[in-house]
């Protein structure tokens, strides 16, 4: 299997998990997809008042410089670490 068809599989393998992940586990899966789908972010940082934007913004600008393949392949990790211990 490609890694494009192992990160389309885990995402959606990833709805299936039936326990939630933590906040630092769901911003990082949001970072790395995002990384992995629209590369480095070059967005505006929110404003003061939108706080889980700001959190969701700066985990993906920490993946700056990743590129695609390794940020899917990070993704793919992650979901199947969580699938072992949130199913």
């Amino acid at each position: 299997m490609s890694l494009t068809q192992q990160f389309t599989q885990a995402q959606e393998d990833v709805k299936t998990l039936t326990k939630r992940p933590s906040d630092e586990q769901l911003l990082n899966l949001y970072a790395l997809y995002k990384q992995a789908t629209e590369g480095d972010n070059t967005t505006s940082k929110p404003g003061m008042f939108d706080i889980k934007g700001q959190f969701k913004w700066k985990m993906w600008k920490e993946k700056e410089g990743m590129s695609k393949d390794a940020a899917m392949q990070a993704y793919v990790d992650l979901v199947n670490g969580l699938l072992q211990t949130h199913k």
